[in-house]
């Protein structure tokens, strides 16, 4: 009953979710003289420093692997974590005045985080599938095939993921406003336990298993096992891809739900 209320509210206040994705677009490109193009150069320059530092200062490298797709899969699918995680965390408390005045869903709010960030992120895969197509030679070569049209299952698995993780902290950071300076640690340390510039091979095998906890990890590996091995990822992948981002989703609405009549109070 409650996800058909959803459903049902989503269709109601559609135009309102369209106006709030239109305003953040406005609000982030707003006297950007590149406007949207620095959703593509943002990923190419993050990605050409990275790659610098741990290809001739660490002297880090991946045997018949593109370390530069390697690289880029990674940081795409990161930088849409965080970004979307960091936004919808201070969604309910930046739209508090509006929720006093009127009636809305408030899950509105994150979800339109979620979204927007959403877009930038189908915009940052033009500069992934340049570096895909320019990159690498002989056996390092990525080849587009069919097995591509299996991406957008990674891509729905980390955006159910992030929306997830975005309920609870924008639950959170209404009763609890030292969430904002936690969390862009908690962000950092993330990032490190997520194999973007490294491979999961290189820890020691007794540890794996930590960094395997990671739903990050999963949704980053099968879209590394189509677009650099050209393989149908394993049905483990899939698996917890599924579960893992199903699971936070499930979780983040039980504590919005049960939050959200309190949000008013403290806002």
């Amino acid at each position: 009953m409650f996800f058909r209320n959803i459903i049902l509210n989503l269709k109601k206040y559609s135009f309102l979710l369209n106006q709030l994705i239109s305003r953040d677009f406005k609000v982030k490109y707003k006297r950007s003289v590149l406007g949207v193009i620095w959703s593509l150069l943002h990923p190419l320059l993050m990605m050409t420093v990275i790659a610098i530092v741990f290809s001739n200062v660490f002297k880090f490298s991946m045997p018949n692997v593109n370390y530069l797709v390697y690289l880029m899969i990674g940081l795409t699918f990161f930088n849409y974590f965080s970004e979307a995680t960091n936004n919808a965390m201070g969604s309910i408390t930046s739209n508090a005045a509006l929720l006093g005045k009127l009636y809305i869903p408030k899950y509105i709010f994150p979800l339109s985080k979620c979204l927007f960030v959403g877009i930038n992120f189908l915009f940052t895969l033009i500069p992934l599938y340049l570096v895909i197509l320019f990159s690498g030679s002989g056996e390092t070569k990525c080849v587009i095939t069919v097995l591509h049209f299996l991406l957008p299952y990674a891509f729905m698995c980390l955006f159910v993921f992030t929306l997830g993780i975005g309920l609870i902290l924008s639950s959170i950071a209404v009763f609890f406003r030292d969430i904002f300076y936690i969390y862009s640690i908690l962000t950092t340390i993330w990032m490190y336990f997520t194999p973007i510039m490294y491979d999961l091979n290189a820890i020691p095998q007794g540890l794996q298993f930590v960094f395997k906890f990671n739903p990050l990890y999963w949704f980053i590996d099968f879209a590394r096992q189509i677009i650099l091995y050209n393989q149908v990822p394993s049905t483990n992948c899939t698996l917890y891809c599924f579960i893992s981002a199903f699971a936070i989703l499930f979780l983040g609405v039980i504590i919005f739900r049960k939050t959200q009549n309190k949000f008013i109070y403290y806002l």
